[in-house]
């Protein structure tokens, strides 16, 4: 990860916007570029400009009840140029661990629906939804018509002993209705009644970002995500340059109380400023100011203050995230200017 901010002494000017010199740009899809089954606003223009200047787009998903087919034809429909190759999904990165742990053609008991189950048969394992079939191994994605029967079938095979692979494990998921509970809490369900933790494919695990990265043969990746828990830490495990764009499920409250693992290379509002120059953020020798564009904050005793609203509210929230980050003062302790995160 690239830090978020320099200290005072530099000149403080503008830095490349973040695209520059990025060859394959690598984007989430729930909260980046659609909420349900509409397109969140710049999205596509913005990816199709990138596209048009030659960087490589490639989409990554944790959702796994669809096929990258699928996937690819919904992403058509808002005009993008996309084809299944360009989409990595968690059960490819699924499957692909499960190969290393079972036999080849073994039977698999499966959780999830066609997304997670045409990658199974693809890689040339035999489905099954019965333990009594003696699996050599379960494999758990999420579909919205898994339900307690699946859960069950899971939890019998595993207490023989078997492996166990899941997509993901993300707590919830955007839809269009709003923020509903993701395979997550489906996982930990089964993990109650077995007393085991499955191997995950898809973010915040590596697996998922060096299969993209082997598939585009990426140099100098840059992978935008709208959750620090499973975007910003996969890509910082992976050791990709991240953004965190807040049209997703974080936001600046999250972001100011973000752990060193949880921390984005960059902020943007939306994916527009992937084209702007990005501000050279400065942190004070004495680590209580912050300077991003025309914006500074400041650290007094115990409270967070505006001390130059500056040119824009995403300026004044990366200067309050690098002075916080570099300071090491935990935000449950302050006092902090509500302009920051309303």
């Amino acid at each position: 990860m690239v830090a978020l901010f320099t200290k005072k002494g530099n000149d403080a000017g503008l830095r490349a916007a973040p695209i520059d010199g990025v060859d394959v740009l690598l984007a989430d899809l729930d909260g980046v570029v659609y909420k349900g089954k509409g397109a969140i606003d710049h999205a596509v223009g913005a990816l199709s400009r990138a596209a048009g200047s030659g960087v490589r787009v490639g989409y990554i998903t944790n959702n796994a009840s669809r096929t990258d087919a699928q996937v690819a034809e919904h992403l058509s429909s808002f005009g993008l140029s996309v084809g299944a190759a360009d989409v990595v999904t968690s059960p490819q990165a699924a499957v692909r661990l499960l190969s290393g742990l079972v036999p080849a053609g073994s039977t698999i008991l499966v959780v999830g629906g066609i997304g997670l189950t045409s990658e199974v048969e693809r890689a040339g394992f035999t489905v099954t939804r019965q333990a009594d079939d003696l699996p050599a191994a379960v494999i758990q994605g999420f579909s919205p018509d898994v339900g307690w029967k699946d859960l069950a079938q899971a939890s019998f095979a595993l207490h023989r002993g078997i492996p166990w692979v899941a997509t993901n494990t993300d707590w919830t998921i955007p839809v269009e209705g709003g923020i509903a509970p993701g395979n997550g809490t489906l996982v930990s369900a089964v993990h109650t009644a077995v007393g085991i933790l499955p191997v995950v494919g898809g973010k915040p695990e590596k697996a998922i970002f060096d299969a993209a990265v082997a598939r585009f043969g990426a140099e100098n990746p840059l992978f935008i995500g709208d959750r620090l828990d499973t975007d910003i830490i996969g890509a910082n495990r992976a050791g990709m340059r991240s953004v965190q764009v807040l049209t997703g499920i974080d936001g600046p409250k999250q972001l100011l109380a973000a752990d060193k693992d949880s921390r984005p290379t960059f902020i943007l509002d939306d994916l527009r400023g992937l084209f702007e120059p990005y501000p050279d953020v400065q942190v004070a020798d004495d680590l209580l100011s912050a300077t991003a564009g025309t914006a500074v904050i400041r650290l007094r005793g115990n409270s967070l203050e505006i001390a130059k609203a500056g040119d824009s509210g995403i300026n004044r929230l990366r200067a309050a995230c690098s002075l916080l980050w570099a300071s090491g003062r935990p935000i449950y302790g302050l006092s902090v200017a509500p302009e920051l995160y309303s």
